[in-house]
């Protein structure tokens, strides 16, 4: 029987590998630079952790969650992004007692069933930070600036920054009753969903796709509007912020984002260059949720960053070659032993080789080197081997000679 991968997953093959590698070690860079450290928190969580920080009435919940039960009967889920977890760990490890802010940042694959198409899978990557301890616009600020370097480093441009803001508990508390009667003038032609939102939490309808639900959102209140006088000074200052970075942006009152757990400061970064799905980096703060996870009240922000949709958009702006074996060593003759101690002299000397296991000819040995596209080829030869010396060629210029072990040495580690 022929398998084959699961719809909405993708092999990530050796030819495509380097790229995302170089993606990660620019991320690593910038976030470096900021003093965040990398967390790993686990695949698989409780369930109930993303119920209660995504929302119950979220698509991601509802539609798009990998939900089952283990063996003991426990409803774990797949995590569908990673703040949560963060915010599990933060807490779980005590990490609060330490000096605030703290900062980190994850690398890896977050799962969501949803309909496969170009730059969405059913598992897919991010990237993401996280800061605790800080109440300060200024960090909000900071995320932008350290998306915006970030993207630089990758050569993307043409990118566009939104923002918004939630406001807190009781100015949203105000938005959702001036939203609720707007709306409720128009539910006939709101979808069955949204009719069902409309009684739980009709922020949730600003993310409604569908095209009714879309006209019904014409004219509607805006959350900007009903700011109390702090979050309205906040919003103000992360402007500021923005403005001296020289960071252009655009007030969008319309994003409120797919995650329940948003205060007071949102944004996107979207770009033309991939149609539909043109969010390539999404944040925010969430002032509330350590506290919503049994933490002490903290402050936090932070934001995620698609790593398929950056594949996308680099495949164009960057080139990564594909690292190929840098020297191939062949024999001559019944030396493949002395062929193999040779490469594993060099492999010990930190030089990437290849070589062969078995008995082949020297004409085979040096196709099968072409094949694999190595710059150096070393044959060891016995005549050579009475002179302690190594024959070599260059595949790519041509040139050739003999050397000494030492010799040999010296000139694969400076790259000749």
């Amino acid at each position: 029987m022929r398998f084959s991968s699961l719809r909405g997953m993708q092999d990530i093959l050796p030819s495509e590998v380097h790229l995302w590698q170089h993606i990660e070690e620019q991320a690593r860079k910038i976030f470096e630079i900021f003093n965040f450290q990398e967390i790993r928190t686990p695949v698989v969580e409780n369930a109930e952790l993303f119920l209660k920080s995504i929302g119950e009435d979220t698509d991601i919940v509802e539609k798009e969650m990998y939900v089952f039960q283990d063996k003991k009967g426990r409803k774990v889920a797949l995590r569908p992004e990673g703040t949560a977890s963060v915010v599990r760990a933060y807490i779980q490890n005590s990490l609060f007692l330490n000096p605030a802010p703290q900062r980190f940042y994850y690398i890896g694959p977050m799962f969501r069933y949803e309909r496969p198409q170009k730059g969405r899978f059913r598992q897919f990557h991010q990237i993401g930070v996280e800061v605790f301890g800080i109440n300060s616009p200024a960090v909000d600020g900071e995320l932008i600036y350290m998306v915006k370097k970030f993207f630089e480093k990758l050569n993307i441009k043409n990118l566009t920054y939104e923002i918004n803001s939630l406001g807190c508990k009781k100015c949203r508390t105000l938005y959702k009753e001036n939203l609720f009667k707007f709306l409720s003038d128009r539910i006939t032609i709101l979808c069955s969903d949204c009719k069902r939102r409309l009684e739980i939490n009709p922020l949730r309808i600003l993310d409604c796709k569908v095209s009714s639900c879309r006209e019904a959102l014409n004219d509607i209140p805006l959350i900007v509007d009903f700011l109390c006088k702090d979050c309205r000074k906040h919003f103000l200052s992360f402007q500021d912020e923005l403005n001296s970075m020289d960071i252009p942006y655009n007030v969008n009152p319309k994003i409120v984002r797919g995650l329940d757990y948003y205060t007071r400061t949102v944004f996107e970064v979207t770009t033309t260059a991939l149609g539909a799905q043109n969010a390539v980096a999404a944040g925010g703060r969430y002032d509330y949720l350590v506290e919503l996870f049994g933490g002490p009240p903290t402050p936090a922000a932070g934001f995620a960053v698609g790593m398929e949709r950056l594949i996308d958009l680099c495949t164009e702006t960057v080139r990564i070659e594909s690292k190929k074996p840098y020297v191939y060593v062949a024999y001559a003759g019944n030396l493949l032993n002395e062929a193999k101690n040779l490469a594993r002299f060099l492999r010990n000397n930190n030089i990437p080789v290849e070589t062969s296991y078995e008995e082949a000819s020297l004409k085979s040995q040096l196709r099968k080197a072409d094949r694999f596209g190595v710059r150096i080829v070393v044959i060891v030869g016995e005549e050579e081997l009475k002179r302690s010396v190594y024959r070599w060629k260059n595949m790519k210029t041509g040139l050739q000679g003999e050397a000494t072990l030492k010799e040999l040495i010296e000139m694969l580690r400076e790259g000749r």
